[in-house]
């Protein structure tokens, strides 16, 4: 090859080349472009399912807030109604003692007439 012949050819390479790369920046330029716009739409996507996530979480915070105040209502009723239980078992304990008290009076005041009565006289 002489070197016109080369110098031609290394011009219509280098024109090529030119080429290829003015394709390849609009195809780069296509595909950031693509990139883009999906990376935006994602970002809508997850904010979205923030979003979503948030009021489910502040609805679940809500009613274990509500479950909470329920037991303790609850648990002060249980309260008070053992504190109730507890002192009818006081005054029902009381109340059996004195009847029994009453009735030991009785017995032994019996017991001691009939000691009288079985005493020989004298």
């Amino acid at each position: 090859m002489t070197d016109d012949e080369l110098k031609r050819l290394f011009e219509e390479m280098r024109q090529e080349n030119a080429a290829t790369r003015k394709e390849n920046a609009a195809a780069h330029a296509e595909t950031r472009r693509l990139f883009d716009a999906k990376a935006e739409e994602m970002k809508r996507h997850f904010d979205v399912t923030r979003e979503d996530v948030e009021r489910r979480f502040d609805s679940l915070a809500e009613a274990v807030q509500m479950l909470d105040e329920k037991m303790e209502r609850r648990f002060t009723d249980v309260d008070s109604s053992i504190a109730e239980t507890q002192a009818m078992i006081k005054f029902s304990h009381r109340e059996l003692d004195r009847r029994i008290s009453v009735l030991e009076e009785t017995v032994d005041d019996l017991q001691s007439r009939v000691q009288r009565l079985e005493k020989p006289p004298h």
